[in-house]
């Protein structure tokens, strides 16, 4: 083979070296995006659930207006995308509830959020790992 030959082999294995690590990076990131977003669908079922225990009246197993007393079934716990516990014990009638979410790809990615007495997210979403 002559010498041009050699080398336009060689360039075409940089190349498709290089497209491959493109392509692994792209995969990955789109895969640690794709967990961040099923936690926070999760976390938002789980807001709407202890918001309706909230507002249930406590003579029919609810808060009576508040989150003391909430738990996170055991059902919703924990799933393919992560695992949820509560960041706080709430007590009174004004005290947030906080939802912190613990990647299965990764322990060091979480996503925490507050959510305050109108089941909504109050403040900012936290993220850590990956997830930043």
């Amino acid at each position: 083979m002559g010498q041009q030959q050699l080398l336009l082999i060689i360039l075409g294995v940089i190349i498709v070296g290089i497209a491959i690590a493109v392509g692994l990076s792209l995969f990955s990131a789109q895969s640690i995006q794709a967990n961040k977003d099923a936690m926070i669908n999760d976390i938002n079922n789980l807001a709407a659930h202890a918001y309706q225990y909230r507002i249930r009246p406590s003579s029919m197993g609810g808060g009576g207006n508040s989150y003391s007393g909430y738990k996170i079934p055991s059902k919703m716990a924990s799933n393919e995308n992560a695992t949820y516990t509560l960041g706080n014990t709430p007590s009174s009638a004004t005290d947030p509830v906080v939802f912190i979410a613990t990647s299965v790809q990764n322990s060091s990615n979480t996503v925490t959020v507050t959510i305050g007495t109108d089941g909504r997210p109050s403040g900012t979403w936290t993220y850590s790992g990956d997830f930043l």
